[in-house]
């Protein structure tokens, strides 16, 4: 069977086999949202230096089986931890979550399969084989979101590995706020002090 290259920038429509060309990672994230998998990488920039290597990937790069099965071998069957974010269900990746649950089940990986929302799914929880408290915390971290939220969920990760790391729980974000870069939850007196006299200033609604 013919095997594509990925390429950046590009995403599989799942026609094809395609070979990420990915090396082992200690901790493997697998996500249909490109802003999670950015999410993190920021997050794994702010780690500490002795931190668990990570690795990101799209599902849409994975929709081929034969994608799907060079991807566990080559990479998610030698990480020690595998965190699957599936939104949709297990029938959105039936083969792929499968197959995956049982090469982390066979080699001893822990894994977590999480939904892609915030609303449970026994189906993708019955995959896992972390403990539910540990399944439930990393969730949380997705739900809520943010890159200090990521952080901390590698951070948490890292200490399931047996690393030394700090982590918070979960934190709630605003769903509806202001926004200043590099402001922690401003206020409009906040905001205002970053404008110049006597020039306009539009508000941007996002």
């Amino acid at each position: 069977m013919h095997l594509l290259a990925a390429k950046p920038g590009l995403i599989s429509d799942g026609s094809a086999a395609v070979d990420l060309g990915q090396t082992p990672g200690e901790i493997v994230f697998l996500s249909a949202a490109d802003s999670e998998l950015a999410c993190l990488a920021a997050a794994q920039a702010r780690m500490s230096e002795g931190a668990p290597s990570l690795r990101l990937a799209n599902l849409l790069q994975l929709g081929h089986n034969l994608s799907v099965d060079l991807y566990l071998e080559k990479v998610a069957g030698r990480a020690r931890l595998v965190i699957l974010r599936l939104l949709g269900g297990q029938r959105y990746w039936p083969y792929g979550a499968e197959e995956l649950a049982g090469i982390c089940r066979e080699r001893d990986i822990a894994f977590a399969a999480l939904p892609g929302d915030d609303q449970p799914d026994p189906e993708l929880a019955r995959l896992s084989t972390l403990p539910t408290e540990a399944t439930h915390r990393l969730w949380r971290y997705c739900v809520e979101g943010g890159v200090e939220n990521a952080r901390n969920l590698l951070g948490y990760a890292a200490t399931l590995l047996g690393r030394d790391e700090v982590w918070r729980e979960p934190m709630t974000l605003l769903r509806a706020g202001l926004y200043w870069p590099g402001l922690d939850m401003p206020g409009l007196a906040d905001i205002a002090r970053g404008w110049e006299a006597g020039r306009p200033a539009a508000m941007l609604v996002f």
